[in-house]
């Protein structure tokens, strides 16, 4: 009876350990890799500017090409082209094109008539855009993307230095009313945080094609997309994941070297597209599924016991008091953050929406496990 009293007192105690180990790793990512973003300063300016080629891929993206093919040809920069892949459009794509190559003599369109089914996705017309790309800097983005500015390649191309050979960027999407657009640059942001972040600290796993610069000739010496060319997606994630090492690559965050896109306007398209993206994550080298991998579980059971502490009536104030210091670092340097990425507007509502991406992240891993994500398009 004794030896069962004394272990239902230790519980209160066992917990609250427990407890604190998933605050401290959580405070550990805060403060030695997110603060890396929260302090940057900036890329050393490069030298010199050096020709880029410029490779969207288009499938069907008439009205989107229309509207933002004109702001990529129209930027600021001495010597650049621009390469559209059009792929197996049946719309007014090749016609658009056509008409615009009037106009803008360093536009070249490369037309895919049959939908070849060598890659999974854009990774088949984006090998042919790369191979067919006159300068070794290869600057990427989407046909729904629009640079943030006429100095877009200028930004983009400055953080080449020596031994640089990738350059990562930030792509949000724009601001509208409601919850879900905060929810969707929530997450755009805080995935942005933790990929700058992690690359900042020397361990580069993932780009976004929305805004990706590398030069081509890692493309060839790494053999561009063949080792993962049976996985859907992964044509930028999984080739950074690959290629991107601490001495090869820098991030771009100035607001003048974004590109923005449109998001989502549909809770069940934006979960799809979720969908796809967190399975393609599976397929990370190992050390950065485990480092990303204890950040997602360290904060689901953090909530867990914090929650289950305060029902039960445990150390009710110790577990009070570390959920403010968290709540505080995570203030301090999240907003910094999301200030170095103008998303200023998000800062008030980080603890809440942290939560419901965390609860929808989990049930989306879950659903992964037992039901494919949809083809890309």
């Amino acid at each position: 009876m004794l030896d069962l009293l004394v272990n239902i007192d230790t519980v209160p105690l066992v917990l609250l350990i427990v407890f604190c180990c998933f605050f401290l790793i959580q405070i550990t990512y805060y403060l030695l890799i997110f603060l890396r973003l929260a302090r940057y300063k900036g890329a050393r300016p490069g030298q010199s500017k050096t020709g880029v080629s410029v490779v969207i891929c288009a499938r069907n993206e008439y009205y989107n090409l229309k509207a933002n093919l004109p702001l990529v040809l129209d930027q600021d920069y001495p010597e650049f082209e621009v390469l559209v892949v059009n792929h197996a459009s049946d719309d007014e794509t090749l016609n658009l094109l056509s008409d615009l190559q009037r106009e803008y003599p360093h536009l070249k369109s490369i037309e895919i008539q049959k939908d070849l089914n060598f890659f999974s996705g854009k990774k088949f017309p984006l090998s042919i855009g790369i191979k067919s790309a006159k300068y070794d800097q290869i600057l990427l983005t989407d046909a729904d993307c629009r640079p943030s500015s006429r100095n877009w390649i200028t930004e983009m191309q400055s953080a080449y230095s020596k031994g640089i050979k990738v350059t990562l960027g930030y792509s949000p999407y724009t601001q509208n009313k409601g919850l879900l657009n905060k929810l969707i640059r929530f997450d755009t942001a805080h995935i942005a945080v933790q990929y700058l972040s992690y690359a900042l600290a020397g361990l580069p796993y993932m780009g976004v094609g929305r805004n990706l610069s590398y030069h081509r000739s890692v493309f060839y010496d790494n053999g561009g997309f063949i080792p993962h060319y049976r996985i859907r997606s992964g044509d930028d994630d999984l080739f950074i994941n690959r290629v991107a090492k601490k001495a090869n690559t820098a991030v771009v965050v100035t607001e003048n070297s974004y590109t923005l896109s449109e998001p989502k306007k549909t809770f069940g398209q934006w979960i799809t597209q979720k969908r796809r993206h967190l399975s393609t994550s599976m397929h990370y080298r190992f050390r950065h599924k485990f480092l990303l991998g204890l950040y997602s579980f360290s904060l689901l059971f953090y909530y867990l016991f914090f929650l289950l502490m305060l029902s039960l009536n445990y150390s009710i104030f110790p577990v009070l008091g570390l959920f403010v210091i968290r709540l505080a670092i995570q203030y301090l340097i999240l907003s910094r953050c999301f200030k170095q990425l103008h998303e200023k507007d998000l800062i008030l509502f980080i603890p809440l929406l942290e939560i419901v991406l965390l609860l929808l992240n989990t049930g989306i891993g879950i659903t992964n496990l037992f039901r494919e994500p949809n083809k890309w398009k």
